[in-house]
């Protein structure tokens, strides 16, 4: 961010940007499969067969250590696990953002980057996280723009092309290193996470980062994917945009998801100029079975 700041002269043309976040899941299991994610049955069948199998504790566990590459090199207990996030919290967040922002008010901006986590897969409404910052919401909208050039966040824009004035027009916020998260909210332990309030926003934020991961790891920078909500409460957990097919997903904690939770998924078919396609539900399940027509149930490590 400094580098990039000082650099007088203009760099298009001449520079080529690519996102990297954490470790993903599939380097995690050494998988070689290097296509974004779809869910179609195709695409997923081959990112299956060298996926390792994650069981239920070591995706809770990996889910709750979260994904800086350095905690992945060697075992690592929960005492270092906090010492790590810590040091980075402080040396990163504390430093080194707050000073390209030249942030006089640390006290505010640890609450502002902690409001941001507590967030984590909810619609983004800068006057709550104002009012817990004790801040106004342009010197939010700037610290998060901050976070999100970074990395540590994502806005994920709702999916509209005009068709209709009922959607809404929010972005959803995700908190993109579900460890760190952890760790600024408290959760301690992997237990604490499953059974805290928080558990069902951080699995689906996990789900949402390791599909974003599969395209900033294919050089795509601006990935094709969006949620869908109207102003009746409708909602689509992520929408991905493929030519003029949509794809819908819904991601759940639980491990045998009913046929129910994919209601919404009939409103894809209203959107002019664009077809349904394969859906999926992405939980906790062991296996990938058909859950019916068009969907999939999908297992978490499976993506």
């Amino acid at each position: 961010m400094n580098l990039m700041k000082n650099v007088s002269d203009s760099l298009a043309g001449r520079a080529g940007v690519i996102k990297l976040l954490g470790i993903s899941m599939r380097e995690l299991s050494e998988n070689p499969h290097r296509e974004p994610f779809l869910p179609v049955a195709e695409r997923m069948a081959e990112a299956e067969k060298t996926a390792a199998k994650f069981d239920y504790s070591k995706t809770i566990s990996c889910i709750h250590k979260g994904f800086f590459p350095e905690l992945h090199e060697t075992e690592s207990d929960l005492r270092d696990w906090a010492d790590y996030h810590s040091s980075y919290f402080q040396t990163y967040i504390e430093k080194d953002i707050r000073d390209v922002l030249n942030i006089q008010d640390e006290s505010a901006f640890i609450k502002f980057v902690k409001a941001t986590a507590a967030l984590t897969g909810s619609m983004l409404n800068l006057s709550t996280i104002a009012e817990i910052c004790g801040k106004d919401v342009k010197t939010v909208k700037s610290w998060l723009s901050a976070l999100e050039s970074n990395g540590l966040v994502y806005l994920l824009e709702p999916y509209s092309n005009n068709f209709n004035k009922r959607l809404v027009k929010t972005p959803k916020l995700y908190f993109l290193d579900t460890g760190l998260a952890c760790f600024l909210l408290g959760w301690n332990t992997p237990e604490q996470l499953v059974n805290g309030a928080m558990w069902g926003h951080i699995f689906e934020s996990f789900v949402f980062t390791e599909i974003l991961k599969t395209y900033y790891n294919d050089g795509i920078v601006r990935p094709p994917l969006y949620y869908y909500r109207d102003k009746d409460k409708n909602e689509i957990d992520l929408v991905i945009e493929d030519g003029d097919t949509l794809y819908p997903v819904e991601i759940k904690t639980t491990g045998d998801p009913t046929k129910s939770m994919t209601n919404a998924f009939r409103l894809i078919a209203g959107v002019p100029d664009k077809k349904p396609g394969t859906g999926a539900v992405i939980c906790l399940a062991r296996e990938r079975l058909p859950l019916k027509e068009n969907v999939w149930i999908l297992p978490a490590w499976a993506i």
